[in-house]
């Protein structure tokens, strides 16, 4: 914490003006570390959830201090350090995201060094107490960014279900899918859970921020527990693979979320998601080629449509 304003690690601070160039250095030993120990990174952002002033560990920048730090010092320390590393900005909600976006990509000098924005699935009021009653989920702030820059990249970089482990919950299922969908038809090239596995608690966590997990494990009693999460995120994992590109689809039903993706090989990978409480009956249509199909009410189904 002696590089911050508060001479703390946590509970927000700023980061001094006369540690910036010191701090930027911090990135580059890391990844060089990382990459020394076998582990290495393709990706750094600048700073996790910059507006957020939690009792773990954090440092705010509002969106001039940012932009300012990756074009006068972390750009170019990242730039000749020779490492093949992507930055990204941001790494917050999506409901602020277009705000910090167009600041920092307003300033070509700090753009330059930008290869995308990070962002976090945070602020739905029907799964967390703290976000306005209004709803701050914004899916539509994605795409709108990928509209201000469609030659920067989106990345959404952290999920989780907060206060607990939520074990055997159906619901936390179609959150994630209602997300990945709506985040991959909005320009998003990656999706990241924050955690794989956590114990029976949500944990371990130092400060007590316990969250759900795809995967649970009692240690007490040596079990393994996958919950909805680890099979609604396998209806994408599994059918839409590496170097995939997303096609144009539609739903003809508003109770029906899709996305559809053509893998390298030709193979064409539609996810349907249903959270309504009615069974929907609809035709597939690809190329004009037409099946009957269904989606069972709170269901969520993968087609995998070979050349």
């Amino acid at each position: 914490g002696w590089m911050k304003d508060t001479g703390t690690m946590c509970e927000g601070g700023l980061l001094k003006p006369e540690c910036r160039a010191a701090w930027a250095l911090f990135y580059v030993r890391f990844a060089q570390e990382m990459e020394a120990a076998g582990l290495p990174l393709w990706a750094v952002s600048v700073q996790n959830e910059p507006m957020a002033d939690t009792p773990w560990e954090n440092c705010l920048y509002s969106a001039e201090e940012e932009r300012d730090f990756v074009r006068d010092h972390l750009g170019p320390t990242l730039s000749r350090s020779g490492l093949d590393l992507k930055l990204l900005v941001w790494d917050h909600n999506r409901n602020q995201m277009f705000a910090r976006a167009r600041t920092i990509y307003a300033d070509e000098k700090a753009a330059k060094y930008v290869w995308g924005m990070a962002f976090h699935w945070y602020g739905d009021p029907r799964y967390e107490k703290w976000p306005d009653k209004a709803g701050q989920v914004c899916f539509d702030a994605v795409g709108r960014v990928h509209e201000l820059r469609p030659d920067k990249h989106l990345i959404m970089t952290e999920a989780c279900q907060e206060g607990g482990p939520h074990k055997g919950e159906w619901s936390l299922g179609e959150r994630y899918a209602e997300n990945i969908i709506k985040d991959l038809n909005n320009w998003t090239e990656g999706w990241i859970d924050w955690n794989l596995l956590l114990d029976e608690k949500g944990g371990p966590n130092h400060t007590g921020n316990y969250c759900s997990a795809p995967i649970l494990v009692d240690v007490g009693r040596d079990m393994v527990f996958f919950q909805s999460s680890y099979y609604f995120i396998g209806h994408f994992s599994r059918y839409i693979r590496p170097g995939a590109k997303r096609i144009l689809c539609v739903a003809s039903r508003d109770a029906l979320e899709v996305t559809a993706f053509e893998n390298v090989d030709g193979n064409i990978a539609v996810v349907v998601l249903n959270q309504s409480d009615v069974n929907v009956s609809f035709s597939l249509d690809v190329g004009g080629l037409a099946a009957p199909a269904s989606a069972p009410r709170h269901s969520i189904s993968t087609f995998y449509l070979r050349p």
